[in-house]
């Protein structure tokens, strides 16, 4: 070995010793990518399992309620719980008590809105809800996220804050799942009454009157849904879909 380099080779021996006795005394250690990993899963994996175990803590509620009676899917009713889950989860619900369920999978003959209590286990309103004109007639098929489609959009919404405008009391909504329902601010769609949600339309036309694209309710109920229901609640617009269930960004997160 050369003169110059045993004259290094206990400085390197030095440089080995420090380096690790300096992560030592800062605290730190080094990172493993394998172990963090594994953390993030275990974390996600907490989540989807507290989330599953308040989906089954509720489901007694769909039976006492005879929902299933009324016309509510239980499939509706379950994935509307674990989206509400998921949003009460992330903070995003003040009105954590109330969820609110359109299931467009009925006809708009139907009474198809469920306003649920999920704390006291009441059902506060079973009630007519409109859909698109371009969402189909009797029964809402197409539904899309773009401005001036005149469409309903699927998902989840949380409920804002209410004002007065062309129809009355009504109520801003906003959509929580990107490239599904998140242009409902921009498409103004809000929850409102209207006079062509009433069963004397059902009557001349066969089906309800349609919107452009707002959940609008019956004219009589509304001011009384807004309230039970604004500031902060989970709105659900359930369709059994297979190109939204597989693409809703909030079911994916808690299944």
């Amino acid at each position: 070995m050369k003169k110059s380099m045993r004259n290094l080779l206990p400085l390197r021996l030095l440089l080995l010793f420090l380096i690790p006795l300096t992560f030592t005394i800062a605290g730190f250690k080094p990172v493993n990518s394998t172990e963090n990993s594994a953390g993030s899963s275990n974390k996600t994996a907490a989540i989807k399992n507290t989330i599953d175990e308040n989906v089954n803590s509720k489901l007694f509620i769909y039976d006492s309620l005879q929902l299933d009676d009324l016309g509510l899917s239980k499939q509706a009713f379950i994935e509307g719980l674990k989206g509400y889950n998921v949003l009460r989860s992330e903070g995003k619900l003040n009105n954590d008590d109330i969820i609110s369920i359109a299931d467009f999978t009925l006809p708009s003959t139907q009474k198809r809105l469920f306003v649920i209590d999920l704390a006291n286990h009441k059902l506060l309103f079973n009630t007519y809800v409109a859909h698109g004109r371009n969402s189909g007639k009797e029964y809402a098929n197409r539904f899309s996220n773009s401005p001036d489609s005149h469409m309903s959009s699927l998902g989840f919404y949380v409920t804002l804050q209410t004002y007065y405008g062309e129809h009355g009391l009504s109520l801003r909504l906003e959509g929580e799942e990107k490239g599904i329902n998140d242009n409902a601010e921009s498409r103004a769609i809000v929850i409102h009454p209207a006079d062509y949600v009433s069963e004397n339309t059902v009557k001349s036309l066969g089906f309800l009157g349609r919107s452009f694209g707002c959940p609008a309710l019956p004219e009589k109920l509304a001011p009384s849904i807004i309230q039970a229901i604004k500031d902060g609640s989970c709105f659900f617009v359930y369709s059994d879909n297979n190109k939204y269930i597989s693409h809703s960004p909030l079911l994916q997160s808690a299944s």
